[in-house]
């Protein structure tokens, strides 16, 4: 019987705050506008929790029945890889979540849309949300496993994310938006690049062909960078377009906060499995979107 911690621990409850900076991204530019309403705020974060915890189960289940983690797999343990999780639990799980992120999803769609075509819309973007989660790892051809998960990561994590969040609050869509949802976008896939070079390794045993297994670690780290540099891009031309202060800049420190972060750690770590990198960059994603939020909130921007 599985126990609470092992529940916690399949849910991998530090990958949530990656998933909700994006919506939080979403609704302050929505506030900026006078436009946040707090129970769509509410609804859209309690529905990405149950989207992002789906994924992680996915994740773990998928790879787990595949072969993919195996005792070779140098990240955090797989839960139904080592038997604390029986498949037939771990399946049930998905499941459940897959309804809750649904029910959450339809009940927030019903409240905060207006017109029948922006509710179907969000629908289809909804259950493309579910399949994405599940399909990464589990099916016959998992689309994570041909290196198409940083596609998707970009999509759901950026455009989507911060896109449909501003929708729902404003009720209407503003082309420069793509900007900072771009922004959060390929920080997102900065954080699973990351991830797949520390198990470029297994990776490659297990025959998945991730993004660095297709590039080698060298080019992927060169990939890392050019993610982080396009970030910074398009959260510069959205300052630039939106400048009202000197400070609304404040993005700066993030970026630069990542890169020494990562730098020094490489220094430190010099092993081919570049976990810190993960542990450093992790935690900048949701900073980079906070300190946005800030120079919207005071005015800056």
């Amino acid at each position: 019987m599985a126990s609470i911690q092992d529940w916690l621990a399949a849910a991998r409850l530090r990958t949530l705050p990656l998933a909700m900076a994006s919506i939080g991204m979403g609704s302050f530019l929505a506030a900026h506008e006078g436009a946040f309403r707090g129970w769509v705020f509410a609804l859209c974060i309690l529905t990405t929790l149950f989207l992002q915890i789906l994924s992680n189960f996915a994740n773990d289940y998928g790879d787990s029945v595949s072969g993919v983690d195996g005792a070779q797999r140098e990240g955090p343990a797989r839960l139904v890889q080592t038997g604390k999780i029986s498949r037939l639990q771990m399946a049930q799980a998905l499941v459940l979540f897959s309804l809750l992120s649904l029910g959450s999803g339809l009940g927030l769609l019903w409240l905060a849309l207006h017109t029948w075509a922006d509710f179907l819309f969000f629908l289809g973007l909804g259950l493309l949300a579910i399949l994405a989660a599940i399909t990464y790892t589990v099916g016959r051809k998992p689309y994570g496993y041909v290196g198409l998960g940083d596609a998707s990561v970009f999509v759901f994590f950026g455009l989507v994310a911060v896109g449909g969040t501003y929708y729902l609050h404003v009720g209407q869509f503003k082309p420069a938006i793509l900007l900072p949802a771009a922004a959060c976008g390929f920080l997102a896939v900065g954080v699973l690049n990351l991830n797949n070079i520390r198990d470029l390794h297994s990776d490659q045993q297990a025959g998945k062909k991730s993004v660095p297994v297709r590039l080698g670690r060298r080019y992927a780290v060169w990939y890392h960078w050019i993610l982080l540099a396009l970030a910074l891009l398009t959260a510069l031309v959205y300052t630039a377009s939106q400048y009202r202060h000197p400070l609304a800049g404040n993005f700066f420190v993030s970026i630069a906060f990542a890169r020494t972060q990562c730098l020094g750690r490489e220094k430190a770590y010099p092993s081919p499995c570049p976990r810190p990198l993960s542990e450093a960059i992790g935690p900048d994603y949701p900073a980079f979107c906070i300190v946005i939020w800030s120079g919207k909130f005071m005015g800056l921007i």
